[in-house]
């Protein structure tokens, strides 16, 4: 679909398949082939991925360091992370044993990590869907959705960390890109041609008050 210069569109395809009974058998002889923290399944994404349909505008707000004791892992809770791999099964509880509750399709999605138990991390997505993922399966790499009050307003991402610098493009919400830096105000993002600044309050992925180096 033809789109106007400048605009990078968030595209039609789901980011998560939700599992029926049915399939739930499919998905067990599946990972009982190949484990939960198996990295070889699918296609490999490009580096921006996108949303299908509108995502949502709710941010997250809140301070990004938590005291970490008592974790598992010994990082702070909670704390945004990406998905590695395009295949990435999504439990009631934190065992192999608890059924397949949906299947995440987008590597690159940014999750938030909201507790541990063992190897395994409850994660909630930017709709505020939350599971239980194998700890293999997601990685430190930020990345962060555009997130806008209206699903047809762009957001406008500038050449410099300043409203009155150039707009070098404008995103829907719902595109995902790499996160390179923020400062608490603003953010330098990445994606497949793009690359600017954007007011940190314009991602769901990074807390309002964070920084990122």
């Amino acid at each position: 679909m033809a789109r106007e210069p400048g605009v990078t569109g968030a595209g039609d395809q789901g980011i998560k398949t939700r599992v029926s009974f049915l399939q739930l058998k499919d998905f067990r002889a599946e990972m009982s082939r190949a484990g939960d923290g198996s990295m070889g399944l699918g296609r490999v994404c490009a580096l921006v991925v996108v949303a299908g349909g509108w995502l949502g505008a709710f941010v997250t707000a809140g301070a990004a360091a938590k005291d970490a004791a008592g974790t598992t892992s010994g990082l702070p809770i909670p704390r945004y992370v990406s998905l590695k791999s395009d295949h990435v099964n999504v439990r009631a509880g934190p065992t192999k044993d608890n059924d397949v509750a949906w299947v995440y399709t987008r590597s690159g999605l940014p999750v938030e990590v909201t507790a541990e138990f063992e190897n395994w991390r409850r994660v909630r997505d930017s709709e505020g869907a939350e599971g239980w993922v194998y700890h293999s399966l997601l990685s430190g790499r930020r990345t962060a959705v555009v997130t806008m009050k209206s699903k047809d307003e762009l957001a406008p991402l500038y050449a410099g960390a300043d409203t009155s610098s150039e707009v070098t493009a404008r995103l829907q919400a719902g595109v995902i890109a790499q996160v390179k830096k923020c400062d608490q105000h603003w953010c330098r993002i990445s994606g497949e041609g793009f690359d600017g600044w954007i007011e940190q309050q314009r991602l769901w992925g990074v807390y309002a008050d964070e920084k990122v180096e």
